[in-house]
């Protein structure tokens, strides 16, 4: 007669015996994540860590006087102030849409919240980590590069734009017109 144990184990080996194993190991392939937004025809990904939140321009924006054109104003965003930007403006470049498709990315930066406007978001976008260079393609505005990281490529070319860059560069907190 056998003890538990012994029942036991042969179960175990019968068991073992018919199974099929286990599967074998697959490559996973690792993916970076942003969200792809539009700016004078650019197609551009922002870190998803850098973006906050996607918001629709609100239809009341106060002014600020005194500041450069690219300060649109300030705008209430659920409770608390939102400096609001046009991004392209600031660039120098021309917006390549209609106002209806404009969108603001949030940027939360320590003491800094600030919107900036871009012509289009296209959501989040999901790229192989394989398919990025830090190569920054020729046809590329010169006015973008200093914000650039690299690219990613998919069927075209989305830069990397970094909003964190952005909010260290000199200029972008020198919001105040110049006097004489």
């Amino acid at each position: 007669m056998s003890t538990p144990f012994e029942l036991l184990l042969d179960l175990d080996q019968r068991a073992r015996a018919n199974s099929d194993g286990l599967p074998a190991q697959q490559d996973l392939k690792q993916y970076w994540s942003g969200v792809g937004f539009s700016l004078a025809g650019e197609r551009c990904v922002a870190p998803l860590s850098e973006v906050a939140e996607i918001l629709h321009v609100p239809d009341s924006i106060t002014l600020v006087p005194g500041v450069k054109s690219w300060m649109k104003g300030v705008a209430n965003s659920r409770g608390r102030l939102l400096l609001v930007m046009d991004l392209g403006e600031f660039l120098g470049l021309e917006p390549s849409s209609a106002s209806t498709t404009r969108r603001i990315l949030v940027l939360e930066q320590g003491d800094l919240i600030c919107g900036l406007i871009v012509d289009g978001v296209q959501g989040m976008q999901h790229f192989e980590a394989d398919t990025f260079s830090d190569c920054i393609p020729a046809s590329t505005s010169e006015a973008l590069q200093p914000f650039l990281a690299g690219s990613y490529q998919r069927e075209a070319s989305y830069l990397v734009f970094s909003l964190f860059t952005l909010a260290e560069h000199a200029s972008f907190m020198q919001v105040a017109l110049e006097t004489a």
